[in-house]
């Protein structure tokens, strides 16, 4: 009897003792996944506040902007005198056999809506001037619309003049019409933080941007009186919800600046991140198909393909320099298996951000040498600007302060301004976009594109 409370009293105080550690146990292991989720949902909240809130690759984007806008109109500049024989009456590929295939594979082009000289030269001085003006980033919104107008109106207009470069433009100039690219190195970021300095909810007037969006919007009503000659709806379907969604936002910005001005921003967002997805598989699909391809051909397994080439006339812009590097066959047996293994594996290295960066220079250094050696500037200044689009941030950052630093040196009394990618903004830019650039002491995302 007495042992009995002797042996209960200890026993719960050990008994309470492993049981502690047993209830703790099970508690303890429900609460990792507690402990965790948290963790994966904050995780999962950052990417979608990152993708939905901000612009992923204003620099990258900036560059693709700038560089296939001005091998456009490097190339349409170039190509002046000759312009007639190339796209327009004088050319082999006259405007009756153009229409004929236009009427068959449905491509959109202006130039035939009428076989007028004074309508052609229109058509090539409007992509002139829009290659211009997107090169120098004024309303990016407008211009890549019109950009993309010239490029395809010209290209499709004459489908057997190009080099391959012509085709990395035609897909570049619809997707550029897709993006937010004017948020750096652009007049529409200088116009947004001359913008950002008024007084909070004093809204400056635009009156160029209203008159701009006027006339895009009345000659997309002509358009409509030729909707029989250009061939696929999709282009013109495409430019008239760009111009109702321009529209749109000005509106919103006007009178409703909260939430629905939130909603179109986020849009876009998305719309210009899933727009730099889809540019960088582009590239790396340009990469991997021509680098298979050339794994199938003997010429490339044997090492040679480089050699012959070199032995054509129409690929020796430097005749003495072709039949030195042909007579060096190590080099040649270098450089084309190089190339092949180069383009083969780039896809696979984008997430390994060292390697990527050497390959990147590899590949840009290479397509200088095409330019140099083959003749070929508008291809190899097409791809190095495609190529682009994975530079670091890092790089492009540090190449912005360098620029800056070199202009303030040639303009001493002149204060500097601030960063064109800052976080201030107007919702009434012309392009429709709010600079958010990461400030110059933040540390640079890491991403695919550096």
């Amino acid at each position: 009897m007495k042992q009995s409370p002797r042996v209960p009293a200890p026993a719960p105080a050990p008994a309470s003792e492993t049981p502690s550690p047993a209830h703790s146990a099970p508690s303890a292991r429900p609460e990792p996944p507690a402990a965790g989720r948290p963790g994966a949902d904050r995780r999962l909240a950052g990417a979608v506040q990152r993708v939905t809130g901000s612009v992923l690759g204003p620099y990258q984007s900036a560059v693709v902007r700038i560089g296939f806008a001005a091998t456009w109109l490097i190339f349409l500049l170039r190509e002046f005198p000759h312009r007639h024989e190339l796209y327009g009456p004088d050319g082999p590929w006259g405007w009756q056999m153009a229409r004929e295939l236009i009427a068959d594979n449905r491509s959109f082009t202006a130039l035939m809506w009428s076989d007028s000289v004074v309508w052609f030269e229109a058509v090539y001085a409007l992509a002139v001037l829009s290659s211009a003006l997107l090169l120098v980033g004024w309303r990016t919104r407008a211009t890549s619309a019109l950009f993309m107008v010239g490029v395809l109106s010209l290209q499709n207009r004459s489908v057997f003049m190009g080099d391959g470069g012509d085709n990395v433009i035609h897909l570049m100039a619809i997707y550029l019409v897709l993006t937010r690219c004017g948020r750096v190195w652009s007049l529409d970021a200088r116009r947004r933080t001359r913008q950002a300095r008024h007084p909070a909810g004093a809204r400056p007037s635009d009156p160029a941007g209203v008159a701009l969006w006027a006339v895009l919007g009345l000659g997309l009503v002509a358009v409509l009186l030729f909707r029989d000659r250009s061939g696929e709806p999709w282009i013109v379907v495409l430019l008239w919800l760009l111009w109702l969604a321009q529209g749109a936002w000005w509106l919103v910005c006007r009178f409703a600046p909260g939430q629905p001005r939130i909603l179109l921003d986020v849009m876009a967002n998305l719309l210009h991140n899933a727009t730099l997805a889809v540019i960088m598989a582009e590239v790396c699909l340009i990469y991997a198909t021509a680098g298979w391809y050339k794994i199938q051909g003997s010429r490339w397994q044997d090492g040679t393909a480089l050699y012959y080439p070199l032995q054509l006339d129409y690929f020796s812009p430097w005749p003495a320099v072709s039949d030195l590097l042909a007579g060096a066959s190590v080099v040649v047996m270098l450089i084309t298996y190089g190339t092949v293994i180069v383009q083969v594996a780039f896809p696979f290295t984008l997430f390994n951000r060292r390697v990527k960066n050497v390959l990147l220079a590899v590949m840009m250094m290479e397509h200088a040498g095409i330019a140099l050696l083959l003749g070929l500037p508008a291809f190899s200044l097409a791809m190095i600007t495609a190529d682009a689009v994975f530079l670091p941030t890092v790089f492009l950052v540090w190449l912005e302060r360098r620029v800056r630093r070199a202009g303030r040196r040639l303009r001493p009394r002149r204060g500097a301004d601030g960063p064109t990618g800052a976080s201030e903004g107007s919702p009434a830019g012309g392009a429709g976009e709010v600079a958010r650039g990461p400030a110059p002491g933040d540390p640079a995302p890491r991403t695919l594109v550096g």
